[in-house]
């Protein structure tokens, strides 16, 4: 993690300074850790922000929490552009789980897919390693998020994913318009909120054969 991140960890949602500072950058980084991946068993338990100055901002979400007003306004915003890796994933559960409809979203690993034909990998550690040069430690991808009392490997591990989006999104963006694709990377990332609510109702396959 960069040594010159600015975290801070705080519950239930962003305050208004924290809303005023996020909605006048023109991208950040997002990003949700759940108890699991089933949405309708398994919560929503924290929700990442970044921006390209290293403004992390980890909100941790309690049981049975249904709101954050201030989150919500800043994801439904028109701006900024908000960056997810996978982001039908935590699009689905933001909805489903507070109630927030996700605006102006792109998604790295649609952009991956479409910029990197040269390759099947296109998790974000993969991404990392080859745009950034930097070695994502992923051991605590399956933690006890449910947990308030979050220890230093957590708080890391968390961060460090919205820290690098947005450079792996400014790479991604340069091999996108370099190869005349850029246009249809923004048109199936605005596609996601849709394939997040057939997630939902549990329309899984409802675009195959």
């Amino acid at each position: 993690m960069s040594l010159q991140a600015k975290i801070s960890l705080i519950k239930n949602d962003l305050n208004d300074q924290q809303l005023d500072y996020y909605l006048a950058r023109d991208v950040i980084a997002v990003d949700c850790e759940m108890m699991g991946l089933n949405i309708h068993r398994d919560r929503l338990c924290l929700i990442q922000i970044g921006d390209a100055d290293k403004f992390i901002t980890l909100v941790q979400i309690e049981l049975g929490q249904k709101k954050a007003p201030n989150l919500k306004k800043l994801m439904e915003a028109k701006t900024p552009i908000k960056l997810f890796h996978f982001a039908r994933t935590d699009v689905a559960w933001l909805q489903f789980w507070l109630g927030i409809a996700v605006n102006n979203i792109f998604c790295t690993k649609i952009a991956s897919k479409l910029a990197r034909t040269y390759s099947d990998k296109h998790g974000l550690k993969e991404l990392c390693k080859e745009i950034t040069g930097k070695e994502l430690n992923k051991n605590q991808q399956s933690s006890d998020w449910g947990n308030l009392e979050m220890n230093k490997e957590q708080i890391q591990y968390a961060a460090n994913d919205v820290i690098n989006l947005i450079d792996v999104y400014t790479k991604l963006k340069v091999m996108l318009e370099r190869e005349g694709r850029i246009d249809f990377a923004i048109k199936c990332s605005n596609f996601v909120p849709i394939l997040a609510e057939m997630d939902i109702l549990g329309y899984h396959e409802i675009l195959e054969h």
